[in-house]
Formats: C-alpha cells, sequence, structure tokens
C-alpha cells in the first residue's frame, strides 16, 4: 500500500498531546513554561515521531515543503510584527465604552486591508495603554482577538491566509467581497456585546483608577510614520508577488522590516514597550504545531470525502471547528477539494489546483462561501486558532493584562462566538 494512504490514527497523537501542553503547562509549571527554550523542547521531542515516521515511509519530501510554509508563515508574521512595533502612537484617550468600541470597529476594517496581524499589532498597544489605568480589561483583549484577530478579516484575501492561499489557487481577489453582509452582521453583533459588556465592567472600576484615567488624558500623536509605508510594501508582496517566487517574497518583507530597524528610533520601541519574546514564542510553538499536524491533515485529506459532508452549513462547521485547532490555510484547501469532487463530473473535472470553475457550478460558490466564512471566523475559538490569536496574548501578558488559560479562553469563545456561529448557519446559507 502506498504509504501517503495509510497515515495511522496514532499520528495524530503528537499534535494533539502539544495542544494539551499549551493548554495545561502554563497552569501547572508556569514558569517552566516561561522560558521559550523549554517550549522548544517541548516541541521538538513530540515534533521527532512524525518527522521519523515520514522519512521512514518515503514521505520526507512534505518536510521541506512545510518548513517553507512555516518559513513564510513566521516571516509574514515577523514582518508585521517588527513594523507595526515601530508605529508609537502616544497619547492617551479615555478608556470609555464607545473610545474601545471605536478601537475595535477601526481594527475589523483594517483586518481586512492589512491582515488580521498587520491591524492586530498596530492597534493592541494604543488600546492597552488606553486602558492602562483600568483594572478591568481582560473582556477587552478577548473581543480584540474576535474582531481585529479573527473575524474582521474576512473581506479581502488580504485578509486571513485561507483566503490568500484561495486567491492563489484561482479565486478572483475581489470575490471575497460578497462575503460582506456576514461580516458586517457578525462584527457589528460582537461590538454591540462588547459595548454593552465594557458599559457594565466600567461600572466596577474603582474611583481612583477612573480619576487617574482622567488626569492622564493626552492628544494623540503618531511616531515612526515611515512604517506605514512599509507596512504597504509587506501587503504589496504577500498580494502581488506569485507563490512560486515565495522566497522573493519572503525576502522583500525581511528586507522592509530591516528597514523598519533601521530607520525607527530606539526610543519609538521603548516606548512601545517592543521585544522580540512574543514572536519568539510564536516561532517555538509553531514549529511543532506545523510538524505535528502533517498527519492529521494527511488523515483529513485521506478521509475527508467520507464525513458525509455535502452542505454549506456542514462545510461551514467542519471547516471552521477544524480551523479553530489546526493552520486554517491547508484546513480550507483540504475542504475546498472536497467541495471540488461534489460537483465533479466526467466532463468537467474540477480541481483544487484550480478554483474558478467550482464558483461556476450550482453549488459551488455556496460551498466556498461556507468554507471562507468557517475557515476565518473559527479561527477565533482557541489562542491557535490564528496567528494574531497567540501573539496578541503574549503582548497583553508582557503589558500587565492576566489573560485567560486556554481553556479559560475557550469559554468565552464558546459562550460568545458559538451561538452567533450558529444564528449565522441559519441565516447565511
Amino acid at each position: 500500500m502506498d504509504p501517503a494512504h495509510d497515515v495511522p490514527l496514532y499520528l495524530v497523537l503528537p499534535f494533539a498531546i502539544l495542544l494539551l501542553c499549551i493548554a495545561v503547562l502554563p497552569l501547572a509549571v508556569g514558569h517552566w513554561w516561561e522560558h521559550n527554550k523549554n517550549k522548544g523542547i517541548v516541541a521538538t521531542v513530540l515534533s521527532l515521531p512524525v518527522a521519523i515516521w515520514l522519512l521512514s515511509t518515503g514521505l520526507g519530501h512534505k518536510l521541506p515543503h512545510t518548513a517553507q510554509e512555516y518559513v513564510s508563515f513566521i516571516v509574514l508574521l515577523g514582518s508585521l510584527f517588527t513594523i507595526s512595533g515601530g508605529i508609537f502612537v502616544d497619547g492617551d484617550l479615555r478608556a470609555l465604552p464607545r473610545v474601545n468600541t471605536m478601537f475595535l470597529a477601526l481594527g475589523a476594517v483594517l483586518a481586512s486591508v492589512i491582515g488580521t496581524t498587520g491591524a492586530s499589532m498596530l492597534l493592541i498597544r494604543p488600546l492597552l495603554r488606553t486602558n492602562s489605568e483600568r483594572k478591568h480589561v481582560v473582556h477587552t483583549v478577548i473581543f480584540f482577538i474576535f474582531i481585529v484577530s479573527n473575524c474582521g478579516g474576512c473581506l479581502t484575501p488580504l485578509g486571513d491566509p485561507p483566503l490568500f492561499l484561495g486567491y492563489l489557487h484561482g479565486v478572483p481577489f475581489l470575490w471575497t467581497l460578497r462575503l460582506w453582509p456576514v461580516w458586517a452582521s457578525v462584527v457589528g453583533a460582537l461590538l454591540a456585546i462588547y459595548f454593552v459588556w465594557d458599559t457594565i465592567q466600567i461600572k466596577k472600576e474603582t474611583a481612583a483608577a477612573l480619576k487617574s484615567d482622567v488626569e492622564h488624558l493626552e492628544p494623540i500623536s503618531v511616531h515612526g510614520k515611515l512604517n506605514f509605508l512599509l507596512l504597504i510594501g509587506v501587503v504589496a508582496a504577500a498580494a502581488l508577488v506569485p507563490e512560486h517566487l515565495w522566497f522573493v517574497r519572503d525576502g522583500a518583507m525581511l528586507a522592509l522590516a530591516a528597514a523598519s530597524m533601521a530607520t525607527t528610533s530606539k526610543d519609538v520601541r521603548a516606548k512601545n514597550a517592543f521585544s522580540w519574546g512574543p514572536i519568539i514564542e510564536v516561532a517555538v510553538l509553531f514549529a511543532g504545531i506545523f510538524v505535528t499536524m502533517i498527519p492529521a491533515l494527511m488523515y483529513l485529506e485521506m478521509h475527508g470525502a467520507s464525513l458525509g459532508v455535502d452542505t454549506p452549513q456542514e462545510f461551514f462547521w467542519w471547516s471552521g471547528s477544524l480551523s479553530s485547532f489546526l493552520d486554517n490555510a491547508p484546513t480550507y484547501l483540504t475542504f475546498s477539494s472536497v467541495a471540488c469532487g461534489l460537483n465533479s463530473t466526467p466532463a468537467v473535472p474540477l480541481s483544487v489546483d484550480h478554483l474558478g470553475p467550482l464558483l461556476e457550478t450550482p453549488t459551488g460558490p455556496a460551498f466556498l462561501r461556507a468554507i471562507a466564512l468557517g475557515s476565518v471566523f473559527m479561527g477565533a475559538n482557541s489562542y491557535i486558532g490564528n496567528g494574531p490569536n497567540f501573539m496578541v496574548k503574549a503582548i497583553a501578558d508582557s503589558s500587565g493584562v492576566k489573560m485567560p488559560s486556554f481553556f479559560g479562553y475557550m469559554m468565552y469563545s464558546v459562550g460568545i462566538l458559538i451561538p452567533i456561529f450558529i444564528i449565522v448557519t441559519f441565516l447565511a446559507f
């Protein structure tokens, strides 16, 4: 039997164990887990069995391919992190519910223009600074992850990696703009819930905290403006350089990040409390995730057609559920492949290599719409559902905001997001 068609289910265990470590170890051995070296040890130990199995079964070619995807992933995140870290939004607004809601609304729009990572890295620090006098801030960061780091990014291929991957595979660039009614409904619902929540939370603040918030008002000013041009350069490289020239794209992004480091004053980064810790943490953990998830994705690709997924609602929930814990870009392609299989005919065979013809079939557009929305929206369900989630958490932690544990965060996502997604299931498909 071809080894590519014989993936033992037990090889999914390293991936599951790594997720469990991310969830449990910060609680069980928090001080030990704080060191990125120890995270690297765990990720390496769990990745080795997968790498050995791939090499011994003739599937070793998947490792360089995964390594290239991982490098591109980290280069994109790292470039956006570096450049946005050179933009310092000075000043301190009043941390009122309407001000915080405006921050989140702005982030929702920017997420589809400069990507969820770019928008997250640009806005999380000024939002935290605005709320620095308040004690009850955790809910604000959680809604920031929901809206800016995920749900806001579904209007263009630049917004989120799965949509960009779809664009590279033949989906027209402007096709995702058709998702705007669902985008507006979900983002609008989350903003409304947040405004009510924050209105309740601000009443719990002490008189001293509210007085301090008023006393520390400063007008807004922006430093490091050249970085906006460099940020546009990263977006252009991601959008315009063909995938087969990934090394050119990644090189351009690294050059733009280096230009940011060279041209931005150290004072600006110091005021931003810029450090490499958050991106190093993401790089270490996702190195293990990228390797250990290979068997999980292979198993899904082999058995996806037998899952019985044949309605838009099922595509929405299957792609979304897996995107909550797996990399949402390959999950998007996997279910797009299933959709192609359902719509293929002997006369018109369809392939995930070019998704354009799928959009010309009777059910193809509805399937792809559901896959896109599920992959983007449900990346908010866990800290590892989308790259910016963990980065925002790390930045908030380093700023003194005690963020919930892995499962603690999911209590928020299950309680807030899942009911909204259930409504979307009935209204959007």
